[in-house]
């Protein structure tokens, strides 16, 4: 296998960026997965490795050797499709062996590369059907049976969850991921699903607008995002924010959003000593705060609660807190009533605070 390296590298549709300057070393065996929203440029930069789209700027790498002009079918790639892309009137062996019969492989070794890989995925008693005559899971496995066959450096899947139900996402990314430990192959993964990202990275690219804003594995950008939009795009139900100034009485300084004051520690209060009088960005996650029977003010955000949304294993409330709204993430057993007032207690070590205008993490 080898590592994939893109250095400085661009992608202009005239006077569209789609990739501004990427830079990443992926390193041999690595599962990366690129998500960001429609149009962040993740497919692009998929297309650029599997020499599916041209580079307007920059080099590619896989190993040592420069690739931004080798075709697609030197590169020793291998790219499983959002729709399957099987070929309608052969049978699932006919697909499989594909790409080996173009090369001009031995009979023999087609035969035993496509057992083996159909052995692997658990579809050998699907090779004599056709694709009409499969599920959405079953033609899945079938395109990465595809792939396998070619024994490439690097493995390069553009959504390919996407058609499949939520249960068989579920079943089928598990089984990708075991896939890739058992192969151990270089992969990288495109997806706009942030669930699907932080399951199967081993580091995730947080793309938007063609721009990278934040490379960690799943718990790093999870616990220190490096700005806004990243702290609000990974993590389900999502990051809640509200604007706030800083006030200061002495030594202790405190946060303002409309009617609500919370004090902060001294460790907190050292690190925003130059925002004195200033507005932030405060993000709190869903589950750091719990309900409180503390109503005391400085310690706790009171609201009235709009919603209750009873998920199994967890509930979610929906607060209104006068300027602003919150979600927080509850035990399954707290009882809790739409149009009650409560106190949440928002956790001090967990709170994201974030520059008003720059949106880069404060801390």
């Amino acid at each position: 296998m080898a590592e994939v390296r893109l250095e400085n590298v661009c992608k202009h549709y005239d006077e569209v960026v789609a990739v501004d300057n990427f830079n990443m070393s992926i390193r041999d065996k690595e599962f990366v997965v690129l998500v960001g929203p429609s149009g962040c440029g993740k497919t692009t930069t998929l297309r650029m490795i599997a020499g599916l789209e041209s580079i307007t700027s920059g080099d590619v790498y896989i190993g040592d050797n420069l690739i931004n002009k080798l075709p697609a079918k030197d590169r020793n790639i291998a790219m499983v499709f959002q729709n399957y892309a099987l070929y309608p009137h052969m049978t699932v062996f006919e697909n499989m062996a594909f790409s080996l019969e173009n090369r001009n492989r031995p009979k023999d070794e087609i035969k035993e590369r496509v057992q083996e890989a159909a052995e692997i995925l658990g579809i050998e008693h699907l090779l004599s059907r056709k694709p009409k005559q499969l599920s959405g899971g079953q033609r899945q496995r079938v395109a990465v049976g595809r792939a396998i066959v070619r024994k490439p450096e690097v493995f390069l899947f553009d959504e390919p969850l996407s058609n499949l139900d939520a249960k068989l996402r579920v079943q089928t990314r598990l089984e990708l991921k075991k896939l890739h430990e058992r192969l151990a192959t270089t992969a990288v993964y495109v997806t706009h699903d942030q669930i699907e990202a932080m399951t199967m990275g081993d580091r995730i690219v947080v793309m938007r607008d063609g721009l990278i804003q934040q490379i960690g594995s799943p718990l790093e950008l999870y616990d220190s995002p490096a700005n806004k939009f990243v702290g609000g795009f990974i993590g389900s139900p999502a990051m809640n924010f509200f604007d706030a100034d800083i006030a200061r009485n002495g030594d202790d300084l405190s946060l303002l959003a409309g009617e609500v004051t919370i004090d902060l520690p001294a460790e907190l209060a050292r690190k925003l000593n130059s925002y004195d009088q200033k507005k932030i960005s405060v993000g709190i996650r869903p589950e750091d705060i719990p309900i409180s029977a503390d109503h005391s003010p400085g310690r706790t955000i009171q609201g009235n609660v709009e919603v209750v949304e009873p998920i199994g294993n967890e509930t979610y409330v929906a607060l209104n807190a006068g300027s602003f709204n919150l979600i927080a993430a509850v035990g399954r057993k707290t009882v809790i009533k739409p149009h009650s007032h409560v106190a949440v207690a928002p956790s001090m070590e967990n709170l994201h605070l974030f520059d008003f205008e720059s949106e880069v993490a404060i801390c």
